[in-house]
């Protein structure tokens, strides 16, 4: 079952569906998928494929709202619950270390406030963070350089696709959604990076 974006609720050619980019990055270890233009959005789904946020044969970790006051609470409980799915070592740190960027954008960009859902399915752990903010500009998510060291913001998108093998964004007035995933290592290739 591919695997996808959740469509914002409307029909097409309504404000919502197109003012929705959806762009998805090849973090260290994976492909870069295609982007395709579909009624003025963007995105990497076909367009009679049927959308769906979990495949059902997943098993859902955690799902719960968060705001700044639980971010380090959440940041243990995915740490926890990505270890018992597989991850270990210096993946679990970098998978978890890109959660709670996605996390702290959610609050600082995104109306103070997210959800997130994180699960695992064949292979992979899969982390998602929602927010209702104002979206991210074309030109953010365009720019896949290294923010210069002397830069106090901008690194949060950077590092979540530098430390997770697949990212999505699917973004625009209504709010963002991040998607990254890291794959699990078999036992016998534990402690290091899948390549493809």
């Amino acid at each position: 079952m591919a695997d996808t974006m959740p469509q914002s609720e409307g029909t097409p050619g309504t404000a919502v569906e197109a003012t929705r980019e959806t762009l998805t990055y090849g973090g260290n270890a994976a492909n870069n998928s295609q982007i395709h233009r579909r009624d003025g959005a963007m995105t990497n789904a076909d367009a009679r494929a049927p959308r769906t946020v979990v495949p059902i044969e997943s098993s859902l970790l955690i799902a719960e709202a968060f705001d700044q006051a639980q971010v380090t609470e959440l940041r243990h409980s995915v740490t926890s619950c990505a270890h018992a799915a597989g991850l270990g070592g210096q993946r679990l740190d970098d998978f978890v270390l890109a959660v709670n960027e996605l996390i702290t954008n959610a609050v600082r960009h995104g109306g103070g406030q997210g959800s997130l859902r994180l699960w695992r399915r064949a292979g992979e752990v899969v982390c998602e963070v929602a927010d209702h903010g104002g979206g991210i500009s074309a030109r953010r998510l365009d720019d896949h350089s290294r923010p210069a060291p002397d830069t106090a913001g901008g690194w949060g998108l950077w590092l979540a696709r530098e430390l997770s093998d697949r990212m999505e964004v699917q973004t625009g007035e209504a709010g963002t959604t991040v998607r990254i995933s890291a794959a699990v290592a078999s036992p016998e290739h534990a402690g290091r990076r899948p390549t493809e």
